[in-house]
Formats: C-alpha cells, structure tokens, sequence
C-alpha cells in the first residue's frame, strides 16, 4: 500500500511555482510594503508576517486552482500572466483590476505596439514562458484524482492554520493593513489579478445585451424660438492634465493659440473615471458618478440618442480605439487610417478629423449639429509620437516606452509637447466654426477623459481605482468656444471658471446647448445649463455644481 503524503508530486510543483512568484513577480508589492512600514527594527517582526502571509496565501490559491492533469496547463497560464503583470506593475505602478483588465480587453493592435518592448519580452520569456515550459513538460501523473484532491485538502487545512499562526500575534497590525492600505493589497500577484478577472467576468455576464434599449428623457422637447440652428463640436481629449495647461497656471506657453482666442477654461473638472472605457459612457449618460454602472449605461439611451430623437444630425469622429459604446448608433468614422484621414505620417494625426467637415456641414445646411471629434491627445507611454516634429518645442524628450528609464525632464517634455499639439487643434476647430458663425449658433467645447500620472508617488499611466487615484488622474482640462450667436456668453461663463463640474454634467449641458428641455435637467443643473428661452439664471460663482 503507498504511503499517503500531504504534499503530492504536482502540489509540490504548485507549490514551487508560488514561491517563484512571490519572489520574481511581487517587487511592486514589496516595495509598497516598505513604503508602509519601512525596514527598521520595530517594523522587521510585522514585515516578516506579512511576508509569510502573502507567500503562504499564493501557495495556496495555486493549490486550490491546480489539481489533477489540466493543473499543469492552468499553472502554466497563471506564470505567464503574473510575469507579464509583474512587470507593468513594477515599470508604471499601475494595479490590475477590473477597470485596467477592460483596457486590456479594449487595446488595439496599435496601442499593443506601443507598449510592447524588449524588457517586457525576456521577463515574459524568463519569469514566464520557461517556467511555464518546465511545468507543462515535468507535471506528474496521479495514480487516484481522489487521492490528489484529499491531499491537497489536508495541505489547504495546514495552509490555512499557518496563516492564522502568522498573523496572530499581530491582529492590530493587521486591521490597520486591512482598513488603510487597500491599494497595497491590490498589488499582490498572481491572486488580485486573478481576483479582478474573475469579477470582470461576472460583470459582463450580467451586463448582456437583452436587446431592449433602456429610454431616457422622453418628455425632451424643443423650447423657444429657433433663430438659427446649432452647430457645436465636442471635442473628447485623451490624458490630458488640467495643469499642465498654461490657461490654467501652468508656467510653460502650452497654450500659445488658444491664448489669442476667446476661450474660457473651466479650471475645476473632475473625471468620472481614471480610463476611457469608464469615462467616456459616463460623460454621455444620465447616470451620476456616484452610481455609475458602465453596463446599465450602455443598454440605456445616451445624451446623443437624445439628440438625434430631438432632430440633432450627430457625427462621431475618431482618432483613438473607439467611442466605447456610446456612438454605437450614431454615424460613426474612424481616422486612424491614411485611407480616411490625410493627415498621417508615422501615426495619424488629431487635425485630420477635420477633413471633409464642411462638406458634412454644407450637406446638412440648416439642421442642428452635434459634431464629436475623438482625440489621440496624450495616450502613453510614448508621449513623443502623440505630435509631429514641428511641436517638439520642449527638449530633450523621452523616446522610451519604459518611463522609469527616462528622467522627469524628458518625460514632461513629451508630455507637454503633446499637449502644445492639442492646442494646435482646438484652434483649428475654432477657425472651422468661426466659419459658419454668421448662419448657426456655434460652440466648441473641450473635455479630456481623463488625467495622467508621470511619475508622482512613483506612479505612472493611469487606471488607477477612482477611489485611490491621484488628482493627476482625475483632474481634466475643459475649454469652451463659443459664436457670437449663442444662447451663452463668454462674459456670463467666465465668473465661474473655478466653479467645480463634473463628466456626468455634460448631458445636460448638451440638452441646454441645443434648447431641449426635460425634466431630467430642469433647474440650474450645471454652470453651462442656461437658456434665455427656459428663464434660468447661471449658478453663482461660489456655489458647486451638482
């Protein structure tokens, strides 16, 4: 009769893998750890717990996840993934959790080239792809799948017991971790991604489409005499910060054209979200931040099927992966190609979105039109291909895809370049609208989706969880333009540029551009919700917006 053991040939690989993990795929969560509890003799003893307790909970989630012959092929999978995670984490600081895990999903070919990258390819290949090869070519063979599963029973018994033996003494230290360092948490791998994937998964199950549209603002109507009709362009930034525009403070001239125009910055925007799968639906919904569910949004009616019910000819433009459901019955171009957009070179450029326009508005001469052009703007990391070579006016640059291997100066320079360019083109829009100032009421309007980090706290990108994002992240640049017939003046805006906004205004704020009235939006829902036709007065300048 053999001898029964507790750790079986193929948990013992599973358990080896653990351990690997922890030591080549956790440096992020060590190193956030130390910043926690810096190494010193007072620390050493709570450190060396929580050590033990991450390594003995990895071990075990590998134990639990691994049993019998497909164990090998699920092991092997978690050991790439981790080696991949690992190094994301460790080069930008980024978390991946079910927001970053939707990016991922979201992320085009493009996006893929400009994050892929030679350290990200031999860390896969040595923390990943080898070890992976040796579990796959070495997993042993159970004589009894029932003897496996109770040994590895019996061994979870004992892992458990170790982590509670690990984490006793020190149970105040642990409710403190607990409660104030959720962040730290997240960093731990393979178990958080593999957590967030999970949930990821669950929540587009939920989200199904059931084929039935959710409606908003039926009693939307058109109020007041129309003059003229609306021409307005809504110009969707990428990554871009609120303080590095010089409009706003920022001590370099990034803003040399917009400076010359009559614009008003909002100075005061805040982000739904940290990424633009969960930004751009909640600009366009109903939905406030606070309950914002990207799936209920999307089987619900956005502030542009409001429109286009109420008559508004809508044309969505892009220049970056996609409108993210919200344009999905609106007509829709994509410019990321040279066969639509003129204006490429080694990528294609923002100010190509404005190529035919006029033809678009001379074939809808006298109809409202919501115009919304989508920006490349600022996506990283490589801030340097986000301009042509003429607007490289901050020197030297960072021309790495690895932002640690690049000084601040470098990075900021790209980066502001970057946002010299985005300048460039909203004074473009300025010129095309200034255009057909006489014959519509026009306006532009300029929101990015979200911010950036660029290298505070250590962090990189963006992404982070909205409840642990820094204001670099969620903080946007906002510009508004508008004609000399609009309902708004620029002398009644600019009292209240420092008035706090928010994305989720923005529906009403298209509603009161366009003279549509609902009860959604009735009273003074935002700073920009004014109509001479609805008698609504401008919040004051000392009141936020809701």
């Amino acid at each position: 009769m053999r001898k029964f053991s507790v750790l079986t040939p193929q948990s013992r690989i599973a358990a080896l893998a653990g351990l690997f993990i922890m030591v080549t795929g956790n440096l992020e969560l060590f190193e956030r750890l130390g910043e926690v509890y810096p190494l010193t003799g007072a620390n050493l003893p709570f450190l060396s717990s929580l050590t033990l307790f991450f390594t003995l909970s990895t071990v075990l989630f590998l134990v639990l996840l691994t049993p019998g012959r497909a164990g090998r092929w699920v092991l092997a999978t978690l050991l790439v993934a981790a080696s991949q995670a690992a190094y994301f984490m460790d080069q930008y600081a980024v978390v991946i959790d079910t927001v970053m895990i939707e990016n991922i999903a979201a992320t085009q070919r493009e996006e893929v080239a400009g994050l892929f990258s030679f350290s990200l390819i031999w860390r896969t290949v040595l923390f990943g792809v080898l070890p992976a090869w040796w579990v796959v070519r070495n997993w042993p063979r159970t004589t009894s799948i029932w003897r496996e599963l109770g040994a590895r029973a019996l061994l979870s018994l004992l892992l458990l017991v170790g982590l509670v033996a690990v984490a006793a003494p020190f149970t105040s230290g642990y409710a403190s971790f607990i409660r104030e360092h959720k962040t730290t948490r997240m960093y731990a791998n393979p178990i958080f991604f593999s957590y967030s994937l999970v949930r990821y998964v669950g929540e587009h199950f939920e989200q199904r489409d059931t084929g039935v549209l959710g409606q908003v603002a039926e009693d939307a109507q058109h109020i007041g005499p129309q003059h003229r009709p609306e021409l307005v362009v809504l110009v969707v930034g990428e990554t871009a910060r609120a303080d590095r525009f010089s409009l706003n403070g920022y001590g370099r001239p990034t803003n040399p054209r917009l400076a010359q125009e009559d614009v008003v910055s909002l100075r005061n925007v805040t982000a739904c979200g940290t990424s633009t799968a969960e930004s751009v639906p909640c600009m366009f919904s109903v939905q406030k931040q606070e309950h914002f569910n990207r799936g209920e949004a999307l089987r619900t009616e956005n502030a542009l099927d409001v429109l286009f019910e109420n008559g508004v000819h809508v044309l969505w433009r892009d220049n970056n992966s996609d409108s993210k459901g919200v344009a999905t019955r609106m007509t829709y171009e994509d410019f990321r190609s040279p066969k639509r957009n003129p204006a490429c070179d080694d990528e294609c450029r923002d100010v190509g979105m404005l190529d035919g326009l006029d033809r678009y508005i001379e074939s809808h001469k006298g109809r409202d039109m919501l115009i919304v052009l989508h920006q490349m703007g600022n996506h990283g990391p490589e801030y340097y291909r986000r301009y042509p070579k003429e607007f490289e006016r901050f020197t030297p640059v960072c021309r790495s895809k690895e932002l640690r291997d690049c000084s601040k100066q470098e990075i900021d320079n790209a980066y502001d370049n970057a946002i010299l360019y985005t300048d460039h083109f909203l004074a473009e829009v300025i010129g095309l609208l200034k255009r057909y100032d006489g014959e519509y009421e026009t306006a532009m309007l300029y929101v990015s989706d979200h911010g950036e980090s660029l290298g505070e706290s250590g962090l990189y990108l963006h992404s982070a969880p909205r409840m642990l994002a820094p204001e670099e992240q969620l903080r946007v640049p906002a510009i508004v333009w508008l004609g000399r017939h609009f309902d708004y003046t620029m002398e009644q805006l600019r009292p209240h540029r420092d008035t706090p906004m928010r994305h989720d205004d923005l529906f009403c704020v298209l509603m009161s551009a366009f003279e549509i009235r609902t009860r959604m939006c009735d009273g003074p829902k935002n700073i920009l919700y004014y109509n001479r036709e609805l008698g609504l007065e401008p919040v004051p300048a000392t009141q936020p917006a809701s």
